[in-house]
């Protein structure tokens, strides 16, 4: 896996990355760092990618454990240390699972294996960080067919 970084100009904080899969990723710093808040941080792009790692892990999961899954939400909330490095030492997901009869038991078993097993991302955060899991389940009430 690759990945260039460009700092935009002489002015400012942008930065522009280009992934190996070629995307594009903006990432700017804040006003106090001479950023111009143009685009996210850069470790807030760190916990948005560990976010999308471990919802992509849950809905492949769930799909394969025959569950009718219909949406996945993932909210992280977390907290770096004070002095550098700033590193996460807290970070908390919380999983809003949307689909038709889906099973507490597969959901939650979905979410453990991504973090035990297939999310590097949270798997490499958790060497600093102290993460917790929670989830809810919203049941999809099958449209009434006319």
């Amino acid at each position: 896996m690759e990945c260039t970084v460009r700092w935009t100009g002489l002015s400012g904080m942008t930065f522009l990355a280009e992934t190996g899969s070629g995307h594009l990723i903006t990432m700017d710093g804040a006003p106090d760092g001479g950023g111009r808040n143009l685009a996210p941080r850069p470790m807030e792009t760190v916990l948005a990618g560990t976010g999308g790692c471990t919802a992509y892990d849950v809905v492949l999961i769930l799909r394969k454990s025959g569950q009718d899954i219909r949406g996945c939400d993932l909210t992280l909330s977390s907290k770096r240390a004070e002095k550098d490095p700033k590193v996460f030492t807290e970070i908390h997901f919380h999983f809003t699972v949307r689909g038709r009869n889906l099973k507490a038991n597969l959901v939650e078993r979905a979410i453990k294996l991504s973090h035990e097993k297939y999310c590097s991302a949270s798997i490499m955060l958790e060497k600093t960080a102290a993460i917790t899991h929670s989830f809810e389940i919203v049941d999809d009430l099958a449209e009434a067919v006319a």
